[in-house]
């Protein structure tokens, strides 16, 4: 899902880094009004489990992975603003850190994922969460999030140039619909479970927090270590789509760093390369939150 540098044309990707900073900004506002420093630690415990579940890429068919985005249920657990604000930084520090993504291109994944895509997700849930259609709209959200985020990447890709046969395209969006579904799949999965740990965490979720942010931790350090085992290694739709349409030797790597494609050192073991870069990269991602949100509540609070 993740649009690397070498895809986009400049035009496209430099007015969607233009238009992204300015929105992230005004989120991140937003998400100061009603940020309180009790509610930080949930930023951080948040933004580390959905950056470890973005490392787990399961099979969708056709030699194609996908992974959770997780818009959605961050939109569900943070709120619309603080959730676009916590996409943002997870995607960042992928882009900057693990080389996951483009550094030009990162106004574009941010709008993708973190914005427009969040935002879909966001709809069903705020019109019909609160009833006897809750379930539904939390897969709705899910499944809404990642086909919206798939469609503008596609998008972005033709206004560049990029041709794209119709049945490639036909092939690329039926994949995308499969990760959707799995996506919403997912998100109502992991919201069930949170309720099951405290029924009142969406509504509230300060309530009972040390418990419910100490399993959501557990979790995403079993993620990073554990789930990186059997993650597919099957490539995702947009770099199989580049596969299709032979663009995928056009990205380019601006910036190289120790944990690129989520490899720490050069141990002989994969798995302890890549377990020692998501819990590398789960340090870094709450660390980077627990200390943006405490500076976002000072700033309310002063």
């Amino acid at each position: 899902m993740h649009i690397p540098d070498g895809f986009l044309a400049t035009p496209v990707w430099a007015t969607l880094d233009v238009t992204a900073a300015p929105v992230v900004g005004y989120l991140a506002r937003r998400a100061q009004r009603g940020l309180e420093q009790s509610k930080v630690p949930l930023l951080g415990v948040m933004g580390a489990f959905v950056f470890a579940a973005q490392m787990i890429n399961f099979p969708v068919g056709m030699g194609t992975s996908g992974h959770l985005v997780g818009a959605a249920l961050l939109a569900y657990t943070l709120g619309p603003a603080a959730a676009g604000v916590v996409l943002t930084a997870i995607l960042a520090v992928q882009a900057l850190v693990f080389q996951d993504g483009g550094i030009l291109a990162l106004g574009a994944n941010v709008i993708n994922m973190a914005i427009v895509g969040m935002l879909a997700g966001y709809l069903p849930y705020s019109l019909w969460g609160a009833g006897r259609w809750r379930r539904q709209a939390i897969f709705l959200g899910g499944f809404l999030s990642l086909l919206t985020s798939a469609v503008l990447a596609l998008s972005e890709l033709l206004l560049s140039g990029v041709a794209m046969p119709a049945a490639v395209l036909r092939i690329s969006l039926g994949l995308f619909v499969i990760s959707a579904v799995l996506e919403g799949a997912i998100t109502l999965a992991i919201i069930q479970a949170l309720a099951s740990i405290n029924p009142d965490f969406l509504r509230q979720p300060r309530s009972d927090g040390a418990r419910t942010l100490g399993w959501i931790g557990v979790a995403a350090i079993f993620l990073a270590v554990a789930g990186v085992a059997i993650a597919s290694a099957y490539p995702d739709g947009i770099q199989k789509l580049a596969d299709a349409t032979g663009i995928s030797s056009q990205a380019k790597t601006l910036l190289r760093t120790p944990l690129a494609d989520y490899q720490l050192g050069t141990m002989h073991s994969v798995w302890v390369r890549k377990a020692g870069a998501g819990l590398a990269g789960l340090s870094l991602i709450y660390g980077a939150l627990l200390l943006g949100g405490k500076l976002l509540a000072r700033k309310r609070g002063a």
